[in-house]
């Protein structure tokens, strides 16, 4: 495979796992840690992100357990959780904040399906943007023979092919998850 092409697919690679993290902080009915990534909550004046203070673990399969590393944060990383908005109540105990993870309705599962396959599309365009980019370096170099030119363009529409194949895979199986009760 060309240099070129691999490359494309690399970055094909990069937005995959993008999409499979933007899914992972979905709700699916059972609880996650993923859930609380990219929470932010204040710490002596500072933006910090919640998994940086605390300690997160799944005693139930719909519980998550936060406990700080320091008892003064238990308040400030409560309030960021409950402000984050993403459906659960935090119950701060002595030292630590008790996450339950309600069971979802059916109309908040179908809800979250159309969020992850929103979530999908917008893989599958981040993939076709990558090859737009690519195939116009391609047309701008004239130092390439058009044959060889064709050759990197089929390596890249097959990395393009085989990045939509993945993403639908991973978007089958997370609305598999979001459906279970």
């Amino acid at each position: 495979m060309d240099p070129l092409a691999k490359e494309a697919q690399d970055k094909m690679g990069k937005s995959i796992e993008a999409f499979e993290n933007s899914l992972g902080k979905l709700r699916s009915g059972r609880a996650n840690p993923a859930m609380l990534s990219g929470i932010k909550c204040d710490y002596y004046g500072e933006k910090m992100d919640i998994s940086t203070l605390c300690s997160i673990s799944m005693p139930e399969p719909r519980q998550l357990l936060v406990r700080p590393f320091s008892r003064d944060d238990l308040k400030s990383i409560a309030a960021a959780i409950a402000a984050a908005n993403i459906g659960v109540n935090p119950q701060t105990e002595a030292d630590a904040i008790r996450i339950i993870v309600p069971p979802l309705t059916e109309d908040i599962r179908k809800d979250i399906a159309k969020q992850a396959k929103a979530l999908a599309e917008d893989g599958k365009v981040s993939v076709r943007n990558i090859r737009r980019d690519y195939l116009d370096l391609l047309k701008e170099d004239d130092s390439m023979s058009d044959d060889y030119k064709e050759r990197v363009e089929d390596d890249i529409q097959k990395s393009v092919d085989e990045a939509n194949k993945k993403i639908e895979e991973i978007l089958a199986i997370k609305q598999k998850e979001i459906m279970t009760i």
